[in-house]
């Protein structure tokens, strides 16, 4: 071990360490140096100085004849005559001293690849439109401080950068997280163009190959050991604002808590948008709201498996829509009459659980966020969490939440877990034979005002939230413009069946003339791709073509189609009236049911109770 030595290689992607022995020919150290930086072997030259002399051949001579020793800095030049695609299409070693090839920042501020080793990535629409825009904050000639004419420019009108914290922070509201390419100019901004800025996804996992030591429990070291974590508030965020385009959408998901007094969950379904309101920000719209399997009560609730996802998922993307996030509610009524309810999350309590932080750093997982400037590929989430509950105001509210990367990486690599007595407290894993855990800390003030650090064991989970603002247009925006209500699916509790009966009395209700208005309906969409009597999958493009379009013509010509016939024929059969209505009239009011064996609903609060009981178990009330 004493020949052992390491070896500084400088290119124009960065620096390297290569290790090495001092009997260890050139020419086995320039495969290892190809290797590394995924160049061919005759793809590169490497020299002792940084003027490209003394170049270093591929030779039997070991490396100490060659006067090379432990630490000396060697630089590396890509060969002209080597393109792109002499490169090795392999994936870069993962080394804790190496950094990913960035882009750098052009005079109009567009993120332009450095290097084809960059990973070849496919960006989202929107990642890519605000990557070409400028970004700057432009001012106008203020007449009172600035002293020029008015083609100059001086500090108190110069445009700023869209990361600038003081224009931050005097906003209305104040901004506290710049958007997510903000800080991507932020990086790759100054006199070095973000040569050497990194974005690297944690590991809380030890390194693999590392073959030093027996694996572990009965050995690690330094080279395989993940880092310890210090959690800090995350300064950017993926996605700026949440907005719903109409009310209509949260009525609709809100109404199986106001007939039943259960919890709801269900999946985002929209797209991203730019948000002028914050420079370089972004906007996760959401159109339409997915219910998938789930068992619920008032306290808790818990996600089945969905056999539809993969066609949900499909036919959103044929729409032009993806999944966007996930929203729960957790709404307790106060006064029934009124229609009020509690206000439970607030900073005296908690705005996210530990559990539910989990679930959202799961979930972010599972969607990560493409990006060409990271080794990976991707880097964070734009997937977002909205939270029905009361607000200060005693009246339904929605909080937006996105969980920081550290979390992230710390649900990916199984380190964090719920207190069951306290929600508003994680808890950091301890290393065990199976799996070994970093330590992870977070700082806070002590009784004396000193910046003291501590252990996550317990962890404040506000250290790894990050709020966003939920919102609603003044002016109302429909993707699906049906004006009828096809039932939402997986709600046969509240009789609202997904069936051909439904179908048969939602066309029978329908009073527009226009067809592209009646099919317009993402849950009805649904049930035409997934029912089992007659799905159509494959035979539905059209129509999905014509509803993303908003184009009549298209609607029309699928009208004509043998599926759409066949489909009218099935409503005739089952004629157009609705299959049982479970306690509710047919304009969706609370009635009486006719018999005692039935699920039956409050006349006074309209919560749903279980047959053979006479008091609602919510208001108390008499059922008669």
């Amino acid at each position: 071990m004493a020949d052992s030595i390491i070896i500084r290689v400088q290119s124009p992607d960065g620096m390297r360490k290569i290790p090495s022995t001092k009997r260890e020919t050139a020419a086995a150290f320039l495969k290892k140096v190809a290797k590394e930086f995924g160049f061919n072997s005759n793809g590169f030259s490497v020299y002792l100085n940084r003027n490209k002399t003394g170049e270093i051949l591929s030779q039997n001579k070991t490396l100490s004849l060659l006067k090379i020793k432990h630490g000396d800095m060697l630089f590396l030049f890509p060969s002209t005559s080597s393109s792109s695609g002499e490169k090795m299409d392999t994936a870069i070693p993962h080394s804790s001293s190496s950094l990913p090839s960035l882009s750098s920042s052009s005079s109009s501020s567009s993120l332009i690849p450095r290097s084809s080793s960059a990973p070849q990535v496919q960006e989202d629409e929107i990642d890519q439109y605000l990557a070409k825009q400028d970004g700057k904050i432009y001012r106008n000639r203020d007449p009172q401080l600035c002293r020029h004419g008015a083609l100059g420019k001086c500090v108190h009108c110069v445009p700023l950068e869209p990361f600038d914290e003081d224009y931050l922070n005097h906003l209305d509201p104040p901004v506290k997280h710049m958007s997510f390419h903000a800080n991507l100019r932020k990086l790759t901004g100054g006199a070095d163009k973000g040569k050497f800025a990194a974005l690297e996804n944690i590991s809380c996992k030890i390194k693999s190959g590392c073959e030093g030591h027996p694996p572990w429990p009965d050995g690690i070291c330094t080279k395989c050991q993940p880092s310890a974590i210090t959690l800090n508030r995350q300064k950017y965020r993926h996605v700026d604002n949440i907005m719903f385009e109409n009310h209509t959408i949260a009525d609709r998901f809100l109404d199986f808590w106001r007939k039943t007094g259960s919890q709801r969950v269900g999946y985002l379904y929209g797209r991203y948008t730019e948000h002028k309101d914050i420079p370089l920000g972004i906007r996760a719209e959401v159109a339409a709201i997915y219910e998938p399997p789930q068992t619920a009560n008032q306290n808790s609730l818990e996600l089945l498996e969905d056999p539809k996802a993969a066609a949900v998922d499909e036919i959103a993307a044929k729409l032009g829509l993806c999944k966007v996030g996930w929203i729960f509610t957790d709404l307790l009524s106060e006064d029934t009459r009124i229609g009020t309810v509690r206000y439970l999350r607030n900073q005296d309590s908690y705005y996210l659980s530990a559990e539910e932080c989990i679930t959202s750093g799961y979930f972010q997982n599972q969607h990560p966020n493409p990006c060409r400037l990271s080794r990976d590929g991707f880097f964070g989430s734009k997937f977002v969490t909205v939270v029905a509950t009361g607000g200060p105001d005693n009246q339904v509210h929605f909080e937006g939440y996105q969980v920081s990367n550290q979390c992230m990486a710390l649900v990916r690599d199984e380190c964090l877990l719920p207190c069951k007595d306290a929600p508003e407290l994680g808890y950091a894993k301890e290393s065990s034979p199976e799996q070994y855990v970093p330590d992870v800390f977070f700082k806070d003030k002590d009784k004396f005002g000193n910046d003291v650090t501590f252990l996550a064991r317990p962890l404040p989970v506000e250290y790894l939230i990050i709020d966003i603002t939920t919102t609603f247009p003044k002016d109302p925006q429909y993707t699906f413009t049906s004006t009828q209500r096809f039932p939402i699916e997986n709600r046969d509790i509240l009789g609202e069946t997904q069936d051909f009966h439904s179908l048969a009395t939602y066309l029978s209700q329908c009073s527009s003339t226009s067809f592209l208005d009646i099919v317009s309906d993402f849950h009805l969409l649904l049930f035409l791709v997934t029912n089992e009597v007659m799905p159509l999958r494959d035979s539905i493009g059209l129509l999905l073509d014509a509803v993303k379009t908003s184009n009549e013509d298209l609607a029309q010509t699928w009208k004509k189609s043998e599926q759409w016939a066949t489909i009218e024929q099935l409503c005739s059969t089952v004629g157009g009236q609705p299959s049982s209505s479970l306690g509710y009239g047919a304009m969706g009011g609370a009635s009486v049911p006719a018999s005692s064996s039935a699920m039956w609903s409050c006349l006074h609060c309209t919560f749903m109770n279980q047959p053979g009981t006479e008091h609602c178990e919510m208001c108390s009330l008499p059922r008669s």
